[in-house]
This record gives structure tokens, sequence and C-alpha cells, in this order.
């Protein structure tokens, strides 16, 4: 159902938007690209019955929709949908009701089954500032070979302090280091923009002592440019990110940090919160996090709302 095409601008932009909220709260990647299948589907349907917007469903138009998935054939075998995708449709146009919800839409559309629980992960996983600070505490102690200490540093560095996603550290080359500008030049950002990230002196130092020190003694560095290497002397991919924040995070040995379950991504959720209760512009925070448009941006002002009003 993927290859459903939309004609109505407010239901692809609605879409796009969406999709961008999943991606900025943190959702796996195999979430991000399912659930906005699922809602383009439902958008699609509601075209051909001849809705141009939410703003006029009601539970009613819902219910049928329910009713029109349950007879729809399956496309890759026969028979009709299974419980289970019928259960992912059903959890796809909750998102979307928390997402209209986030923002204010005036919207009645409701979805009331059973089990519908309120989803935290938004608020429950974000770190505190003093949490960030111990997992860089951390890292003195996250690895028993001092390289991969120094790289589990220079790493969260990146995520968390420049604010990278998960992708745009993996791409890095150390030409990308801009120390005479302390500035990090993005050149594989989303949507293939570039942009130029700040760093702090902190920072600075961090990346130097990963370059000049720890980079060289890994196996094979020299034949390559990436600034973040393995083991191996290849290019770091992104599970070696992912499996490197946990370790760090198990390292600290609190459990508040453990629980939180954090990845990359909750890295770069942080500093963006963060930024904002400093009085950070949302303007600036845009341009800082390589957002398109401030919609995606302003999820970060209903957030941080969310967490001081707990």
């Amino acid at each position: 159902m993927k290859k459903l095409k939309l004609h109505n601008s407010s239901y692809k932009v609605l879409l796009q938007n969406f999709k961008e909220w999943l991606d900025i709260l943190g959702y796996a990647e195999k979430t991000v690209y399912l659930i906005p299948i699922k809602i383009q589907e439902f958008f699609y349907w509601l075209e051909q019955k001849g809705y141009n917007g939410i703003d006029h469903i009601t539970p009613t138009e819902v219910k049928a929709y329910y009713q029109y998935l349950k007879q729809r054939g399956n496309e890759r075998k026969s028979g009709g949908l299974s419980n289970c995708y019928l259960n992912m449709h059903q959890s796809a146009l909750r998102k979307l009701r928390e997402y209209l919800i986030a923002h204010n839409a005036n919207t009645p559309l409701r979805i009331h089954l059973k089990h519908e629980e309120n989803d935290t992960q938004e608020r429950s996983n974000i770190l505190t500032q003093p949490e960030v600070k111990t997992l860089f505490e951390a890292t003195d102690y996250s690895h028993f070979w001092e390289h991969i200490r120094l790289r589990d540093k220079a790493m969260l560095t990146c995520l968390y302090s420049c604010g990278l996603r998960r992708t745009e550290a993996v791409s890095l080359e150390i030409s990308d280091i801009l120390f005479d500008r302390q500035r990090i030049h993005v050149r594989k950002g989303k949507n293939y923009k570039e942009r130029f990230v700040p760093f702090n002196e902190y920072s600075l130092r961090t990346l130097e002592d990963y370059i000049y020190e720890a980079r060289p003694t890994f196996y094979n560095a020299d034949s390559s440019e990436a600034l973040f290497i393995s083991t191996k002397g290849t290019r770091a991919r992104g599970q070696t990110f992912y499996n490197r924040v946990k370790q760090i995070s198990k390292a600290t040995e609190d459990k508040t940090i453990i629980e939180k379950d954090i990845s990359p991504h909750t890295l770069r959720h942080s500093i963006a919160t963060h930024l904002l209760e400093q009085g950070v512009s949302i303007e600036s925070i845009k341009t800082f996090l390589g957002h398109s448009s401030l919609v995606s941006t302003q999820i970060y002002t209903h957030l941080l709302k969310t967490i001081t009003d707990e």
C-alpha cells in the first residue's frame, strides 16, 4: 500500500510532518518507515470517500475504515489481513491522534480501542543534564582499552554536544572536523542538506584527543578517512554507535539512566530539549539540528512543557 498516491496537498504535508515527528521522538527506523505507510492508506481511503481533511472525521468514519480493512484482501497472499496487521493499523491511528493532540490540532478524530495506553516515551527517556554529565564521566571506564574509551567520548560529543543524527556521525570524515573554526561540517545530512555545527572548547579537546591520540592506534587506521573507525579498521557502522551508547549507559551503573534505555537518538533528543530549557530560540535549534522546517522543531516546545508539568 506504500504505492498509493495521495493527491490532497494537506494530507501529503500532514503525512510528511507526522513522519518527521516520529523520527524526532526517536522511534526505531522501521517504525518511522512503517507507521506512515499505514496512515497513507488511511488518507487515501479518505480521499476516495470524498473527505478533503481530517476536521470532520468522527468515530463513525474510523469504524467504517476498520470494516474496510477487514474486508480488504491481502496483497502478498490469499485471504484477508491478519489480526496482527489490523492491530498495526490501529496503532498507527493512535500515533496519528497523539501527533494531532501534541500540535493542538482542532480535530474530532477519536480512536477508541481496548488497552489504549498513554505513551510516555517522548519524555521518559530524555536525559537530564546531570545524567549526560554522568555518561561523559563513564567514558573514563567504559572499556578496557583507552582508545575505545576516547572514541566513546568523541561519539558522545558528536551525538549529544553537536546533536548529530547517527547516520550523520557515521558519515563524518576526519576533514569534516574544522578545528580552526570549531565547526563540524555535516556533508550528508538528512535529505542531503549540508550544515555547519559549532562545538565548544571541551568538545574540541575531546575530538583532538580521539583524532590525534586514539584513532591512530586502531588497526589499519591509515587506510580510511572515516572519523570513526571500527576495531577492524573500517568505517564504524550505526550499530557500533548504538552498542557503545548502551555500553556507556551500563558503565554508569546508574539505575535511572539504564532504565531509560537510551539510544544515539536519545542524545540528540536531549540536547534539543536542554537548549530550549536554556532559552535558545526555536529558530536557532532548527538550524542546529538541521530540520527542514520549524514544524519539526516545535515538538520540543510541547515536549518541554510535558516535562515541566510532571
